[in-house]
């Protein structure tokens, strides 16, 4: 007596096969998990925004002294015109300087791991750059650079490029050392191990860096502009900050920081996706688990 056997579904095979957990819902494009990231900061928020607003006027604060948020919002939009034009000179050196950062960076990073006797020469003078306070050697690069907007560049470079270096140094000598062996074995060149499997394995390390440079680059730019203290219509929300002081204008000066920091926000997401876009398919870091 034979035993009647039910043909799978899918033909034997996996590629029709049910998926083992089921979709997760969305809710206006996005994820159901990823709502409560975006949620919880934007109501501790609302919250700390309602109490400052709460306590000006429960203790009736001038707003010379400590503004509360509602006027600080309308001070943003009456002087949109002069502080939008003083961000996008300061955003403008924040972007070159990150940009010759990762150029610097990476080419001596790649250098340094080209030549040990190299970077025993060079990293130590990077790091003495680091550390030294920017706001100490600013004016000697604007007397020595001669020319404003060079010397805000430069020094917002210095601050911004030594974790690009680092990062990608690390990242570099990261590379599995049996596969740089496997590499020698079947007689890669030194460019083609650097091109097919250290650059790969340093890129989580550079982008990490990046991270943290986009940041660094416009403290740099903001710290640069109150050295310098230039004025006129190409004149960074540093200097817009400086004469909103100068003028007892509060409401201004923290709606020029409202626009610093918001800009900060905005580098950091942007280096974020930057970073997503790049690991996600493949890297321990990015991948996406279902436990």
């Amino acid at each position: 007596m034979s035993v009647p056997v039910e043909t799978p579904r899918s033909g034997g095979t996996d590629a029709h096969a049910l998926p083992i957990a089921m979709a997760e819902a969305r809710i206006l494009g996005l994820p159901v998990s990823v709502w409560p990231r975006i949620l919880a900061p934007l109501v501790i928020g609302v919250i700390v925004l309602a109490l400052w607003e709460f306590a000006v006027r429960w203790n009736e604060i001038p707003h010379y002294v400590l503004p509360g948020p509602i006027l600080v919002g309308q001070t943003l939009v009456a002087d949109w015109g002069t502080l939008s034009g003083s961000l996008w000179v300061t955003l403008k050196i924040t972007f070159m300087a990150l940009a010759a950062a990762v150029v610097v960076g990476v080419t001596l990073a790649v250098l340094f791991s080209q030549s040990k006797w190299l970077e025993m020469a060079l990293l130590p003078y990077a790091v003495i750059l680091q550390v030294t306070p920017i706001v100490a050697i600013a004016p000697l690069i604007i007397i020595w650079a001669n020319d404003i907007d060079l010397s805000l560049l430069i020094c917002a470079w210095i601050v911004a490029f030594f974790p690009i270096l680092s990062n990608t140094i690390l990242g570099l000598n990261s590379a599995d050392h049996n596969l740089v062996n496997l590499f020698e074995l079947y007689g890669a060149s030194r460019w083609q191990t650097m091109r097919y499997l250290k650059l790969p394995a340093a890129l989580p390390y550079f982008l990490a860096g990046l991270k943290v440079s986009g940041g660094l680059a416009l403290i740099g730019a903001v710290v640069a502009e109150f050295v310098a203290g230039t004025g006129g219509s190409a004149s960074g929300l540093a200097y817009r900050i400086l004469e909103a002081g100068y003028q007892l204008k509060i409401p201004r000066v923290f709606a020029a920081l409202v626009m610093i920091s918001l800009s900060g926000v905005a580098i950091f997401l942007a280096t974020s996706l930057i970073s997503h876009l790049l690991l996600h398919r493949w890297h321990e870091s990015a991948i996406r688990r279902e436990n």
